[in-house]
């Protein structure tokens, strides 16, 4: 699979939210990134603490992931995929991308 079949646009996501559709938002960055800005409803499991804690997240569910600038979470949607999670994608540009295009009152580091 290539990257681009991996990776989900900032405006592709907001669509599928403003839709409603059903998604679970993987955030993979770090505690303290987290407190300066964070995407409504997503769950938070750090990169590091993603093989132990595999069993809260639902394999049939569609995820999106994502980090600051979409580095970790396109390791995570790798790894994901790898352990059978079929309906993964990455936030190209990440959090940061959604400030620029979606959201630009959210805070930028």
């Amino acid at each position: 699979m290539t990257q681009s079949e991996l990776d989900i646009t900032v405006e592709e996501l907001k669509a599928k939210l403003d839709r409603k559709e059903n998604i679970v938002i993987l955030d993979v960055r770090n505690p303290p990134e987290r407190e300066i800005c964070r995407l409504e409803g997503s769950i938070l499991i750090p990169l590091p603490e993603l093989p132990q804690r595999l069993g809260e997240l639902d394999p049939n569910a569609e995820i999106v992931v994502h980090c600051r600038s979409g580095g970790r979470s396109l390791k995570a949607t790798q790894y994901l995929r790898e352990q059978g999670f079929s309906n993964v994608r990455n936030l190209k540009g990440g959090i940061l991308a959604w400030a620029t295009q979606i959201d630009p009152t959210m805070p930028k580091y």
